[in-house]
């Protein structure tokens, strides 16, 4: 076998389509293809075209996973779940993770300060749903510990959020139960509802 033809891909900057006895085979990013030394006239055996086409599919994972980070942050292990159910290769996973880690562009800790601030901020979360949602998303607890210690109490959220969501509900019980889904303790949300009354009953008077 030999390697025909080497072009820049028309819909991807940066890649290069590589064809092999006249038929297109598989493309490679400008840093692969120098490093692989490819070029045209360069004859190629199966085991050496299979190598090549494993470290073709690395390429494309990673630029997917560059994608899927530049949308929001993502955990490690979201990272890891995606490449997954694309079929990824395990090694071509964990050779995504370590460069994008490499890079600066996955870290545990800096989504999880993103992770909570977003949803503080939203004024909607207690810490412990937040805490749950961050371990199903693979996250330490020792990094949720560390970063759930430095933000405000519960009951400074909760209060807020009391106070915002209160008059859509005509039976108090209700926001009882929206307050609870959100992972607020029934004594706390009790607690911060009668501050508000008793706010309100203060302003009336």
């Amino acid at each position: 076998m030999q390697i025909t033809k080497v072009v820049p891909a028309a819909k991807t900057a940066g890649r290069y389509n590589i064809y092999v006895d006249g038929e297109y085979s598989f493309s490679l990013d400008e840093y692969q293809l120098v490093q692989a030394g490819i070029h045209s006239g360069m004859a190629i055996d199966e085991e050496r075209l299979a190598a090549l086409k494993n470290e073709s599919d690395y390429g494309k994972n990673y630029i997917r996973a560059i994608d899927l980070i530049s949308r929001r942050l993502r955990s490690e292990k979201e990272i890891r779940d995606y490449g997954r159910r694309k079929g990824w290769t395990e090694i071509n996973i964990e050779r995504v993770i370590a460069r994008l880690k490499d890079h600066g562009y996955l870290n545990d800790l800096l989504f999880t300060e993103a992770f909570v601030r977003s949803r503080q901020n939203r004024q909607r979360y207690s810490k412990k749903r937040i805490e749950q949602d961050l371990i199903k998303k693979g996250v330490s607890k020792d990094v949720i510990s560390q970063v759930l210690a430095d933000n405000q109490p519960d009951n400074d959220a909760l209060d807020k959020l009391v106070a915002k969501r209160i008059h859509r509900y005509e039976d108090i019980n209700k926001l009882k139960a929206y307050l609870l889904r959100a992972g607020f303790n029934y004594e706390d949300i009790a607690n911060a509802i009668d501050r508000y009354l008793s706010s309100q009953t203060k302003n009336d008077s």
